[in-house]
C-alpha cells in the first residue's frame, strides 16, 4: 500500500522539463488565450445582437462558445501563473475544483454538440414543422439538460478521485488536475475507480458521439433523396461546420480519456491536452465564422460597431484635451 498521507497540496509538473522554452510558451499561450476570449466574446455579441442569426442553430452556437471560454478560464490562467512561478503548488481543494469545472464543460461542450445535431437533423427532416418542434423552450430545456448532465458525471468522477488515499509523491505530472496523472498518485488499488471513470467518459464522449452519428446517417439518407442539387448543397452546408468541430473536438478527446492509461503516456497526454485547451476553443470559432457567411455578415457588423464606438471615444477625448 505504501506510506499514506491526507494530501493537503499537490505540485504540478507541468512543463518543467523545458525551462528554457517557458518564456516562449508564456507568450504563445498567452496571446492564444486573448485570441479565444475575443473570438468567442466576437460570435456571442453577434448572435446576441444580430437579430437574423435569433435561431436555434446559433443559440446553441452561443451556448457552446461561452462553455468553451469558461473551460479555457479554468485552465490556462492558472497555467500562465505557473510557468512565470517557480512553486506550481496547488491545495487539494483547488485541484478537485479545477477538475471539477473542467470535466463538467467539458461534458457540457458534449451534450451541447449532440443537441446541434439533433436540431439540424430536424431542420431537414421536418423543415415546415421545425419551429413548432424546437421552440425556444425546448432550446432552453436541452441546454440545462446539458449542463446539469455534464457537471453530474464530473461530480461522479471528482468524488471518485478524492475519495482514494495519496501516497507521499504529490507531484502531478501534467499542467492541470487532469484525472489519470492524479489517480496514478493514489496508494490504493485503483482498478475499480479506473474502470468507474472510463464507463463515465465513455457514456460521455462515445454515448453522446454515437447519438450524433446517428443524426447524420439520418441526415444523409434524406438529403440525399432531394431532387434539387443546390437544396442537396444547402443542406450539408448547414451541417459542415458542426461536423468539423465534432471531429476536432472528439479526436482529441477521445485520444486522451478512452485510451489505456500507463505513466510513460502521461507526458504525451500533456501535448495533446495543451492542443485541446488552447487550439480547439480557438478552431471552434474560426470554422463557423469561415463556413456561414450569416456568421461572417453579423462578426463584420459587430466589428464595425466596435471600431466605430472606438473612433467615437478617441475623438471625445480629444474634444475634451
Amino acid at each position: 500500500m505504501g506510506n499514506h498521507t491526507t494530501a493537503s497540496t499537490f505540485f504540478f509538473w507541468g512543463f518543467s522539463s523545458f525551462p528554457d522554452l517557458q518564456g516562449l510558451l508564456f507568450v504563445m499561450i498567452f496571446f492564444s488565450h486573448v485570441t479565444i476570449l475575443t473570438a468567442n466574446l466576437s460570435i456571442m455579441a453577434a448572435i446576441k445582437l444580430s437579430h437574423n442569426l435569433h435561431m436555434p442553430m446559433y443559440f446553441f452556437l452561443c451556448g457552446l462558445s461561452f462553455s468553451e471560454t469558461c473551460t479555457t478560464m479554468v485552465i490556462i490562467p492558472r497555467m500562465l501563473v505557473d510557468l512565470l512561478s517557480d512553486s506550481k503548488e496547488i491545495s487539494l481543494l483547488e485541484c478537485a475544483t479545477q477538475m471539477f469545472f473542467f470535466f463538467g464543460l467539458g461534458a457540457n461542450n458534449c451534450f451541447i454538440m449532440t443537441s446541434m445535431s439533433y436540431d439540424r437533423y430536424t431542420a431537414i427532416h421536418n423543415p415546415l414543422h421545425y419551429s413548432m418542434l424546437i421552440t425556444r423552450k425546448v432550446c432552453f430545456q436541452l441546454m440545462m439538460a446539458s449542463w446539469m448532465f455534464g457537471f453530474l458525471v464530473s461530480l461522479c468522477i471528482v468524488i471518485i478521485v478524492f475519495n482514494l488515499s495519496f501516497c507521499d509523491s504529490k507531484t502531478i505530472q501534467h499542467f492541470f488536475c487532469d484525472i489519470a496523472p492524479v489517480v496514478s498518485l493514489a496508494c490504493d488499488s485503483t482498478s475499480l475507480h479506473e474502470v468507474v471513470i472510463f464507463v463515465l467518459c465513455a457514456f460521455v464522449l462515445l454515448g453522446s458521439f454515437i447519438f450524433i452519428m446517428i443524426s447524420y446517417v439520418f441526415i444523409v439518407f434524406i438529403v440525399v433523396k432531394m431532387p434539387s442539387a443546390k437544396g442537396r448543397y444547402k443542406a450539408f452546408s448547414t451541417c459542415s461546420s458542426h461536423l468539423t468541430v465534432v471531429s476536432i473536438h472528439y479526436g482529441f478527446a477521445s485520444f486522451v480519456y478512452l485510451k489505456p492509461k500507463n505513466n510513460d503516456s502521461f507526458h504525451e497526454d500533456m501535448l495533446m491536452a495543451v492542443t485541446y485547451t488552447v487550439l480547439t476553443p480557438l478552431l471552434n470559432p474560426i470554422v463557423y465564422s469561415l463556413r456561414n457567411k450569416e456568421m461572417q455578415l453579423a462578426l463584420r457588423k459587430v466589428l464595425g460597431n466596435a471600431n466605430s464606438f472606438i473612433h467615437h471615444l478617441a475623438n471625445k477625448r480629444t474634444m475634451n484635451i
